[in-house]
């Protein structure tokens, strides 16, 4: 790794940072909103890194090797832009654009703009995005690149930044440096530990961090941080603790309350410009480049997956480990991470055969998605994985890595009652609800091995955010191993001429439809059954036809009443209403118990789907 920088001046990088300031202070005003104060605390730490000692190729963003810069404290967003401005590849007229609609300058960073890889503004995110970026470089593409994070004080308040913090140095990532902006105020009062820098020292230090406690607006003792880290061997993660002043450079907003996401009037704008002093606005500032290096490239191997036979009885946790395995030699891009349940989600098999691409994350779900998107930024597939009850806990980090266009495939396992004694604190039963709720998701919930397999590749081959749902019961295999499953699909099992009602289930429901498909033909009465594996996108076609063809449409899910499989079943009908569409779902809070008496108990069970169907056949 080359430690060589460009020859910069403080001088120069003095006269850089006021014109960055001007970009703010002139693009906020213009807005008329933003963050310009938080900008304007943290100009000198970012001035210092992105014009001294980032490598980044700014006409190739896309450069594999460049440095990735994240801003967690994403409200700075003036700040990132004013860089970008200052280093030529933003007029005075675009980055006057701030928060307009039509400009990719939004008022916290997406990926609209060209140089965001992730979208920021929900605190505490950006370290775990960092860590996963880091990950990357390190064990998997084996790059020189450094992953440089800025954090807000305020944002340290959030368990999910110390979740990053401990992984960070369990995987002993000495290219990731964080730079922690505390400048003392939060949005609507003073932060929880205010200016005790060594506070904050202390507690990154417990984790194995190494530390630098640095006046953030002195340059020379933010570049004598930045030199010792650089130049350090040590295999650990690096902190920057900068004491700093919100509003640095404007007397009247130094160190105030009640500034926060305030822009300045034009006659504020003024008497701040005097202040700041005279800027170049023909300056151009240079930034380094990188070494052109490309990733190491792993081999492709066309390697068959497991088989499975109609008869067996295998759980959809387990073919999905198993299949996932066995498409990395295929798919070398593929990263398993996993919450500490790999011996229940069953990706521990990609864990045994392929250890290079697994990472484990512990009890950490938020954390887990966060390195799950930064990953995905670097070009991996991630597969993130837990019980499905687990992820709502990172369902803010979900629904930011959607605005980031992530590349995140989610697995939840131990899906609704039927895992039985565990109880209800095991039990998803909102996550389809959850994941349906994510613009621009997917939502898988196989029924057997063998759809399970289908699946999980047609997730490797489908951009953007990919929900599995697998259960924990083991459930007979029903498909031949050549049958197809395409996403936006269904399978329509049982089906005549006279059917009467039709059944749309799946996974453990489905099984208790077909029980009930057996005990009703005895007594005369036929029922079509559907496989819903493919919950968004929807089957609107096949519903619409069973529509067209039987009295009534009965959907039975393993989930709550609210959001599920019957939501979406009646989002195909709501606008032109053509058959009555009844639901089956769990609508009281279940306990433990054995799978066959919680199923009964919510109602969801063969014989509540037979008496279902014989008061409304």
């Amino acid at each position: 790794m080359t430690n060589s920088r460009p020859m910069v001046e403080p001088a120069d990088l003095a006269s850089l940072a006021r014109l960055v300031r001007y970009y703010i202070l002139t693009s906020t005003t213009e807005a008329g909103s933003g963050h310009p104060t938080t900008s304007l605390s943290a100009t000198d730490l970012m001035t210092t890194l992105f014009f001294k000692y980032l490598r980044f190729d700014l006409a190739r963003p896309a450069m594999p090797n460049n440095d990735r810069l994240i801003f967690s404290k994403g409200h700075a967003a003036p700040l990132y832009y004013a860089l970008f401005a200052a280093a030529g590849k933003l007029s005075q007229e675009q980055i006057n654009g701030l928060r307009l609609y039509e400009s990719p300058l939004e008022g916290h960073p997406t990926p609209r703009f060209t140089y965001a890889e992730v979208a920021t503004g929900s605190l505490g995110q950006g370290l775990s995005i960092g860590v996963g970026m880091a990950l990357n470089a390190r064990y998997l593409d084996k790059l020189t690149y450094r992953t440089y994070v800025l954090l807000g004080d305020g944002e340290l308040a959030e368990g999910s930044v110390w979740e990053a913090v401990q992984l960070a140095a369990y995987y002993k990532l000495d290219n990731l440096i964080a730079v922690v902006d505390i400048n003392r105020i939060g949005q609507s009062r003073e932060t929880m530990w205010g200016h005790d820098v060594e506070s904050f020292a202390k507690k990154f230090s417990a984790f194995g961090w190494e530390v630098a406690i640095v006046d953030g607006h002195s340059i020379a003792e933010i570049e004598s941080a930045y030199d010792r880290f650089l130049s350090n061997t040590e295999s650990r993660p690096k902190v920057i603790i900068a004491k700093t002043l919100k509003g640095k450079g404007v007397s009247f907003l130094e160190d105030k309350l009640g500034w926060h996401g305030k822009a300045l009037s034009r006659q504020e704008l003024e008497k701040a410009l005097q202040e700041i002093g005279p800027v170049d606005l023909k300056r151009v500032g240079q930034v380094q480049k990188p070494e052109d290096r490309r990733p190491e490239k792993r081999p492709v191997k066309n390697e068959s997956g497991p088989a499975y036979k109609p008869g067996n009885s295998i759980a959809t946790r387990k073919a999905y480990g198993e299949v996932l395995a066995s498409l990395v030699d295929r798919y070398p891009e593929i990263v398993a991470v996993d919450g500490d349940t790999s011996n229940s989600t069953f990706s521990e098999i990609v864990a045994q055969r392929h250890p290079e691409n697994y990472f484990e994350m512990f009890i950490a779900e938020q954390n887990m998605i966060g390195v799950a998107l930064g990953l995905s930024k670097r070009g991996k597939v991630p597969f993130a994985s837990t019980f499905a009850a687990f992820l709502t806990r990172a369902f803010d980090q979900i629904r930011m890595a959607a605005v980031s266009r992530a590349n995140l495939k989610c697995v939840g396992s131990h899906v609704g009652v039927s895992i039985g004694e565990d109880g209800p604190s095991q039990m998803g039963l909102e996550d389809i609800a959850m994941f349906r709720s994510i613009s621009g998701s997917t939502v898988l919930y196989p029924s057997d091995a063998v759809a399970t397999g289908h699946l999980v590749e047609e997730a490797v081959k489908r951009e953007g955010i990919v929900y599995i749902r697998t259960s924990r019961p083991a459930t007979p295999v029903i498909y031949p191993s050549d049958e197809k499953f395409p996403i936006g699909g269904s399978k329509t099992i049982k089906s005549s001429s006279q059917d009467k009602v039709t059944v749309v289930a799946a996974g453990v429901t489905l099984f208790e439809a077909l029980k009930a498909y057996d005990q009703l033909q005895k007594e005369g009465i036929s029922i079509r059954v559907i496989d819903c594996y493919s919950v968004k996108p929807l089957d609107e076609k096949t519903l619409r036809k069973a529509a067209q063809e039987t009295k009534s449409i009965l959907v039975v899910e393993d989930h709550w009443f609210e959001g599920g499989i019957g939501d979406a079943v009646l989002n195909v009908f709501a606008e032109k209403p053509s058959v009555p569409i009844i639901k089956l779902a769990v609508c009281e809070m279940p306990r433990s118990g054995k799978p066959a008496e919680l199923l009964e108990a919510a109602g969801i069970s063969a014989s509540c789907i037979v008496k279902k169907i014989k008061e409304i056949a």
